[in-house]
């Protein structure tokens, strides 16, 4: 696999976490769609992602530790509106740990994972 910087890694992580929240909730049999944006924000708003890291973080594997440990200390433009700076950047460490999993085509791993957090 190539290898890709923390912020790459943390934009597909982003993209492929909502998307499995997403279909998660839809099974739960939320179906409206405000009432499934606001279901979606408790999951994928950076505080939510920092409690699905606590989630799993005793889980993780050295490597694992390492990729978030990558996506936490990249360098980004963004600054954080409705969270604090180490919070945001913990959850940017949780996006590409997913991104990183999900581009290795590690999808047992990110399975077992995304069902311990959801």
């Amino acid at each position: 696999m190539i290898q890709y910087n923390g912020q790459t890694l943390a934009y597909i992580g982003d993209a492929y976490y909502e998307l499995k929240v997403r279909e998660h909730l839809l099974n739960q049999g939320i179906v409206k769609a405000n009432k499934l944006h606001q279901a979606v924000i408790n999951y994928t708003s950076a505080q939510g992602q920092l409690e699905a890291l606590r989630k799993i973080e005793d889980l993780l594997t050295e490597a694992e530790q390492a990729v978030v440990k990558r996506g936490r200390n990249a360098e980004g433009s963004r600054k954080p509106k409705h969270t604090k700076l180490q919070n945001y950047k913990l959850s940017t460490g949780f996006e590409a740990l997913i991104g990183y999993l999900y581009l290795s085509k590690a999808h047992d791993r990110l399975h077992q994972l995304l069902k311990e957090i959801l």
